[in-house]
């Protein structure tokens, strides 16, 4: 019997931590070795002239998840399993949705049976909308006890957005259960406000979705997400942080020692608010919150990446379709800009365009990018070293990159469920070629080879990344740890 069920030999291995030429052996799914010459193993694969990277790990997506009207996003479990494998992606963190007067644990409880269908290993948020005493006391910590160690809240959007108040019950919960807080940053009532001025002035058009929500309603919200986690003593990460301002906010708090992490997405350095100001309603196809920005913004959104302030690299994939009853035209072809689906696909995107505007053009170094693209979010998310690693006893998640490799984007090769890519005609330098998931190889130059129902589910523990630090107002804690 061999000693490897699987040994990827030749490549050149790259990690967080550095690069080396060296050959990996796989049993029971898990790296078992790294060594100069593995030869004994099942199956052999050959690396050579390719760099081998650890599985991307995306802590933001949106997949079949329900919506209040009864309906469910068109991307499932399978489609998205396909996608990402595609794009060099094996594991992700998904959103059990919460609706306004209802709880969260039966919520959670059917979404990890949708989850199991699919072929990528999974964690899970918990969107908190309506954070009531039987929610926050009785249903969270039963949450926690099947592994949830995240709490996402929303600070614009109807239905989902809480005030000051509910925010900061959401922090305090957070704190006793050891969880930590994701935060969608911009200003609710400001946001409004400019719309509805904008739509009575006749600026219905999707580029002024934008204009709706310029850099400084996301600042604000910004400021003041970090500010009250600062009072609990709660750590946040601040989601998909758009421009240098929002950046620039949580570079302030993490002076200060504060807890505080800021991610962003391919959107804001690959899109720009031109693209909505296409002809026609096409420019719906890129509206996401918050807005893309300028080419000025992408260069500052650089700059923070390359400091560190935003130091994870997610899709914040969230498909609608063009068309279909479910699509950006669900409320019309030309429906106003403030009735259009919020969100854009990008889960086989993300790796691509992340390696080649930033490794291709020298921006960062391939260890930046493993950082960025797999293992900061492991380890935020409590993932690591299962995921987010190539190491004795880490996951066999691996993935076999083509640097030099030229690809025009097409949404073809985005084997998603939905009608469009927002990087249509774009080209990148850099692309997957061999996807592994535990072990087992499950694309090959984009042909996907995954049996549905083979993802597992991924619960997390107490770590020690997103305790409190311990430092209260006065000394006076509002929200003891349980």
């Amino acid at each position: 019997m061999a000693q490897y069920d699987l040994a990827i030999r030749g490549g050149t291995v790259a990690s967080a931590f550095g690069v080396i030429r060296c050959d990996i052996g796989v049993k029971d799914g898990r790296v078992a070795a790294l060594a100069e010459a593995i030869n004994d193993a099942t199956t052999i694969v050959d690396a050579s002239g390719l760099l081998v990277l650890p599985g991307g790990v995306d802590s933001h997506c949106h997949i079949e998840q329900p919506e209040a009207n009864g309906s469910v996003h068109e991307e499932s479990f399978i489609s998205a399993s396909t996608s990402a494998f595609a794009g060099g992606t094996t594991s992700v963190v998904c959103f059990t949705q919460q609706f306004k007067g209802g709880g969260v644990l039966d919520m959670h409880r059917a979404y990890r049976a949708r989850a199991a269908t699919g072929m990528l290993d999974v964690a899970l948020h918990q969107i908190i909308s309506d954070p009531t005493d039987v929610v926050m006391n009785d249903e969270v910590p039963q949450l926690v006890a099947d592994g949830v160690r995240s709490l996402k809240v929303f600070l614009t959007y109807e239905p989902l957005h809480l005030n000051d108040e509910q925010y900061l019950r959401v922090l305090a919960t957070a704190r006793r259960h050891g969880c930590l807080v994701t935060v969608h940053c911009e200003n609710y009532d400001a946001i409004n406000w400019r719309a509805q001025a904008l739509l009575a002035a006749g600026m219905t058009a999707p580029k002024y979705h934008a204009w709706s929500r310029p850099p400084v309603v996301e600042r604000e919200a910004t400021h003041r997400a970090i500010a009250l986690a600062e009072m609990v003593d709660q750590p946040i990460q601040v989601f998909h942080v758009s421009c240098a301002e929002a950046a620039e906010e949580i570079a302030r708090a993490q002076a200060r020692g504060v807890k505080v992490w800021g991610e962003t997405c391919p959107q804001y350095f690959a899109l720009t608010a031109e693209d909505m100001a296409r002809p026609g309603f096409e420019g719906a196809k890129f509206m996401c919150s918050p807005a893309p920005r300028d080419t000025a913004e992408h260069a500052r959104v650089w700059g923070m990446i390359q400091r560190g302030t935003l130091d994870v690299i997610s899709s914040d994939h969230c498909g609608y379709s063009y068309g279909g009853s479910l699509g950006k035209k669900q409320n019309g072809d030309g429906a106003n800009f403030d009735v259009v689906p919020n969100g854009i696909p990008g889960l086989a995107a993300r790796l691509p365009l992340l390696f080649s505007e930033g490794v291709s053009k020298g921006r960062i170094g391939i260890e930046e990018f493993v950082r960025l693209s797999s293992t900061n979010a492991a380890k935020l998310m409590g993932l690591y070293p299962k995921k987010g690693a190539i190491a004795p006893g880490s996951d066999a998640d691996i993935v076999l990159w083509d640097a030099g490799k030229r690809v025009t984007l097409t949404n073809a090769l985005m084997q998603h469920a939905i009608d469009y890519t927002p990087y249509e005609g774009t080209e990148v330098t850099g692309w997957p070629v061999v996807t592994f998931r535990r072990g087992v190889m499950v694309m090959r130059d984009g042909v996907v080879q995954a049996e549905p129902g083979t993802g597992q589910y991924l619960p997390r523990a107490p770590y020690p990344m997103v305790a409190p630090r311990g430092v209260l107002a006065n000394g006076f804690d509002a929200a003891p740890v349980l």
